[in-house]
Formats: structure tokens, sequence, C-alpha cells
């Protein structure tokens, strides 16, 4: 118990609104290229950019699971479920828990999507957000989310998503959530090849950067890396694909936090692809 306390107020003193963050990092696959998947199309759109479940082939579902310093006291878990129907665009609920039986953060998302074009998609998600701490009790506030993915030329991709914009407050009180806004850009070299670059800034914070890069080994089988900026952290990450299911693994290590690993188990009722093309094409 002691150390527990311990170790959150050490993150308080980090972040003193640690659980009104945005989340980045759901996601191994993204976690691998260090949170930079704005232009990204997988079921973990549901937390980055929710234009990328848009591009989903067919029903899909994924499992997520990190730990802060590898203690399961301190964890962070979530799924995600998304739903496309052809004509009408794509459904899509998502639920993260993060923290322990002493104070916790709680999200729960509904998500649309759908492409507006050849080139473009555009998805929005409404939030409910709950926050619990010993001694202090519940609260609870409602944000939203939207962003756009577009494909200016052939295999690059722009996209922006925007978190929070009317700045919610927590129930009553003078605490706002962050707002956030990342940009960012994708090149697909080839079927095996993909790098991404991306900004992120919340109100009154310094400019976050980020990159990342995926490779196709040989079919199926992933390897990617990534750096981030402000704070610096380094990431790498193994992905591998088969048939229908998917597997993400991701070592990440923060210049504050230490290291820690991130897990992702994917399912799609569509073969998924074993090359790191989008999934549009």
């Amino acid at each position: 118990m002691k150390q527990i306390v311990l170790i959150l107020f050490v993150l308080f003193l980090i972040k003193p609104n640690l659980f009104a963050q945005y989340q980045t990092e759901t996601g191994a696959r993204q976690g691998g290229m260090s949170g930079s998947g704005v232009v990204i199309s997988d079921i973990w759109s549901s937390y980055h950019n929710q234009a990328g479940l848009a591009n989903l082939q067919g029903i899909s579902a994924g499992l997520f699971y990190s730990s802060i310093f590898n203690m399961s006291d301190l964890k962070e878990a979530a799924f995600a479920v998304a739903v496309p129907a052809e004509k009408y665009g794509t459904a899509g609920i998502n639920y993260t828990y993060n923290g322990n039986e002493f104070s916790n953060f709680g999200k729960l998302g509904i998500a649309f999507a759908k492409r507006l074009g050849k080139r473009i998609s555009a998805g929005i998600q409404l939030d409910y957000i709950m926050f619990s701490q010993a001694d202090y009790g519940n609260s609870g506030a409602v944000a939203g989310e939207a962003g756009f993915i577009a494909e200016p030329a052939d295999n690059l991709y722009i996209g922006a998503h925007i978190y929070n914009p009317w700045r919610a407050k927590i129930n009553d009180s003078e605490d706002y959530i962050e707002s956030v806004m990342r940009i960012g850009a994708g090149y697909y070299f080839s079927e095996k090849v993909l790098f991404t670059v991306e900004t992120e800034k919340e109100v009154d914070k310094t400019t976050v950067f980020r990159a990342g890069t995926e490779y196709a080994v040989i079919p199926g089988l992933f390897v990617r890396a990534g750096v981030s900026l402000n704070p610096t952290e380094y990431s790498f990450g193994l992905g591998y694909n088969y048939k229908n299911i998917l597997i993400d693994l991701a070592y990440i290590s923060h210049d504050i936090l230490g290291y820690y690993m991130q897990f992702g188990l994917g399912y799609s009722l569509k073969k998924v692809s074993k090359n790191t093309e989008p999934q549009n094409k």
C-alpha cells in the first residue's frame, strides 16, 4: 500500500492532472511507434483518430493491457469493438480503465466514422469520463473527439484529431480536462514500409513531436520503432498477423517513468493484411 501511494504521489508531481490526461498510447501497434498513430487505420483508431475506423473491412475487436512501472496496481486496460456497414459508416464502442482501487480513471466512448469519398474519411466520438479517488469520491465529465484522414497523393496520408474541444469540466468543479490537437502524416514507401510523423499540442503545454516506422520483415511479421520528444521516449514493437488474429507487443522507454510494456490482441471477421499497406487499399 505504501509503495502504491508513493508512486501515485510521484506521478501527480509529474502530471498534476494525471487522470485527466489524453490517452495517446492505447494500442500496442501505435505504442511501438511512440504513439504516432493519427493516420493509422485499425481498431485502435478508437483512441487515436476515429476517422480510421471508416477504413476497417470487417467487424473488429481488440484488447489492450499495459502497466506503468510494470506494476499491476498501476495498470491500463482497454477494449474496443467496431462494426462497419458499407453504405452507412462504422460504429464503435470502447472503454479504458487506468489506475487501481484507490485512484482510477475510466473512459467510455461511442464512435462513428464514415468515408466521405475515395480519399477522405472522418470520425467523431462522444466520451463519458469517470474519476474515482479514495476519500474524495467519484466524479465525471462528458467530452468529445473528432478527426479526419485524407490521401492527397498516392500512399501519402495526412490526418488531424481534436480531443475535448469544449474543455469539459469535471462535474461542477473548476478542474478542466485537457484539450488536445494532433496533426500528422504518414507515407507508405511500399507494402512493407510505413513512416509516420506527428505533433501534439495541449493548451499551455509544450508541443510533443513523434515519429515512428513499421516494417513487414516477412508477410505477417512486423517490426516497429519510434521516438517522442517532450518528454523523451523511445519505443520498439513487434506484431504478428495470422488470418483473422493480430498480436502486438511494445517496449517503451520513458525518460521519467522508466520502461514498460504493452500488449494488444485483435480479431477481425475479415482476414487481416500480412503487409503494412492501408486497410482501405
